[in-house]
């Protein structure tokens, strides 16, 4: 899990770290703007030092302004592992009006550094966007938008 300023996340992921399938999900809160709550797969390709990925999420939208929804969000990321402990990454995935019900559209980008401690611990930093767009004259709703910081157990 992690915190910014003025929100809580909490995630899961299995087989984020390896190439092959992988699933993701998380939940995203913010006193003043709503909720997000996201099921995902992806597929991790190595390239060189780097794990790409691409896949999709299926997620649940409940923002204070404006009516609940789904959205299906397509994208991607990148993970750079800089030695045993130490790695950068990045993501972004997005949901257009056609493919989401409530909102406008869905924008989810999180970047950072992770740095694992010592086994199973790893601790996270970096910046998340998460925004569901007004529809029908309701305002955006940013859920996240800034720092956060986190720490997560992998087995």
């Amino acid at each position: 899990g992690s915190a910014g300023q003025e929100y809580p996340h909490l995630g899961f992921g299995l087989g984020t770290d390896s190439a092959g399938l992988a699933m993701t999900g998380g939940w995203t809160h913010n006193d003043d703007d709503g909720d997000a709550a996201s099921l995902g797969l992806g597929f991790n390709v190595p390239l060189g030092p780097f794990l790409a990925t691409v896949g999709g999420k299926g997620i649940y939208t409940n923002p204070n302004d404006g009516d609940e929804g789904y959205a299906a969000a397509v994208g991607g990321g990148l993970q750079w592992k800089i030695g045993d402990s130490f790695g950068l990454f990045g993501e972004y995935y997005y949901s257009p009006d056609s493919l989401s019900s409530g909102i406008d559209s869905y924008q989810e980008a999180n970047a950072g550094a992770r740095w694992t401690i010592m086994r199973p611990i790893t601790i996270e930093a970096g910046y998340r966007y998460l925004n569901l767009a007004g529809k029908d004259g309701n305002r955006d709703n940013a859920l996240a938008d800034g720092p956060y910081i986190g720490v997560s157990a992998g087995f």
